[in-house]
């Protein structure tokens, strides 16, 4: 639809402008999941070159029909990216990364196919080079996934989150830096002078709300408070809930 049309535009032009690239010269960009090319399109207005990959055959013709300018590539970046040490000068992926923490097949480990992804991703990138890949996470524990396993890979760098307090707006752009750390640029439409408020930046923390399938954590208070209320509903008789359900005790000895 036109629309989608749109909303890949804006999100494409927001990625390059992330790259912060050059402006006296011409540049070599990947474009990971490049679907039919319209991300590759905003590359070349801007005067790029660009490769694209993407896993989906049907999709790549899409993009030989439309003439883009960009090279293209049946691959499944799961396994790799293709590439000598060094080729690009920068990386954008709209609405693919995601994708990745899916097993598809009994054969898939979503942080193995990550790791492989960011890893060869960090080789083939030039050094001083950015990558943005705007990502539709499912919920905080993907998150944490893609973005640990991007930093185990060797970049930095951090979330750079669009219109945070909109529902409908709201946008999650992974900046990653090769090499040396840069400055994490600033969202768009965020009221607040301090970034930290709206850029999540990598750390080793991990989040204890929920596990990867979405249930709270074993023996947490959401988790206690679910059983019991799992129990009332069988008709069995439970103790009430206090402010004290769930609290650690202090060791006895």
């Amino acid at each position: 639809s036109s629309r989608v049309v749109q909303i890949q535009a804006q999100m494409s032009e927001r990625a390059v402008e992330l790259l912060a690239l050059p402006e006296d010269r011409p540049c070599l960009l990947l474009d990971v999941g490049c679907g039919s090319g319209l991300s590759g399109d905003r590359i070349s207005e801007e005067g790029h070159y660009w490769v694209g990959l993407d896993i989906s055959a049907a999709m790549l013709d899409v993009a030989v029909e439309r003439e883009v300018e960009g090279d293209l590539l049946l691959a499944d970046v799961g396994q790799g990216i293709p590439f000598r040490p060094g080729t690009f000068d920068g990386c954008i992926s709209i609405s693919a990364v995601q994708w990745l923490c899916n097993a598809d097949k009994k054969s898939h480990s979503p942080p193995k196919r990550l790791y492989r992804f960011f890893s060869t991703l960090y080789t083939a990138l030039a050094r001083g080079s950015r990558a943005v890949l705007q990502l539709y996470p499912e919920n905080s524990e993907q998150l944490e996934l893609i973005t640990a396993q991007a930093m185990r890979a060797g970049f930095t760098g951090g979330m750079v989150v669009d219109y945070p307090n909109s529902a409908k707006a709201k946008k999650f752009f992974l900046c990653l830096f090769v090499g040396a750390s840069s400055t994490l640029p600033k969202g768009l439409g965020t009221e607040c002078a301090d970034e930290e408020l709206h850029q999540a930046k990598f750390t080793n923390e991990r989040t204890r709300f929920k596990n990867i399938k979405g249930k709270s954590v074993k023996k947490s208070r959401d988790w206690i408070l679910e059983k019991k209320e799992r129990r009332r509903r069988q008709g069995k008789e439970v103790r009430g809930d206090t402010k004290y359900t769930g609290r650690k005790r202090r060791p006895h000895f």
